[in-house]
């Protein structure tokens, strides 16, 4: 039988059982969810649903105190391993391109410090002052996922970001599969003039 950890793929030792876990490879580390109260925190905050991502990234745990709005309504999430290296998710609406690549600061890099570009099929590759990260544009919007050099790999970068999945499905849910709450029926509302609530008390007051 194959199954998914946080190492991969465990193997058999048949030949036909290996062919078959890599073809299932693709099934494991598709993306990682958050828990409901976490996604209904980061809406709260003012986060579009369509905005909101998981990633897996290897030897790494979410930090759950720090998912939450970045920006009008961006994502941000950050993701620790011991001894305190972190990287860090953020999804913001935007444009990405080879013309603005080496122009465009990294996040919490040195002042000054040049960038370095190099496009693959999963985004941009950037690196310099320290700091590298992988950007990825889905449709209006830019998944970035940045890290230390020398604490986080590259390929590691990579994945995760190709891998990354909307957290709220198709960004319209509310989440518990419940619809929108209805406006509120007030009583005390004349269908006619101003519409000024009626607070005209009854016979005893």
């Amino acid at each position: 039988m194959i199954q998914c950890k946080a190492g991969g793929l465990l193997r058999g030792a048949a030949t036909a059982v290996l062919s078959l876990g890599l073809l299932a490879v693709a099934a494991c580390g598709t993306g990682a969810s958050y828990s409901q109260a976490l996604i209904d925190r980061a809406q709260a905050q003012g986060t579009a649903p369509d905005l909101i991502y998981a990633v897996e990234v290897p030897g790494f745990e979410l930090a759950e105190q720090s998912v939450g709005v970045v920006g009008d309504d961006g994502f941000g999430a950050v993701y620790t391993s011991p001894p305190g290296r972190q990287v860090e998710l953020r999804v913001n609406r935007g444009t990405f391109g080879d013309a603005v690549c080496a122009e465009t600061p990294i996040f919490d890099a040195e002042p000054g410090s040049a960038v370095t570009c190099d496009r693959d099929e999963a985004g941009w590759y950037r690196s310099g002052g320290g700091r590298h990260e992988y950007v990825a544009v889905r449709g209006d919007h830019l998944i970035r996922l940045v890290g230390r050099t020398g604490e986080v790999a590259r390929d590691a970068l990579k994945s995760a970001v190709a891998g990354a999945r909307n957290a709220v499905g198709d960004g319209t849910s509310t989440g518990d599969g419940s619809p929108p709450p209805s406006p509120v029926q007030r009583g005390d509302l004349p269908t006619h003039g101003d519409m000024a609530p009626d607070n005209h008390v009854g016979p005893g007051g």
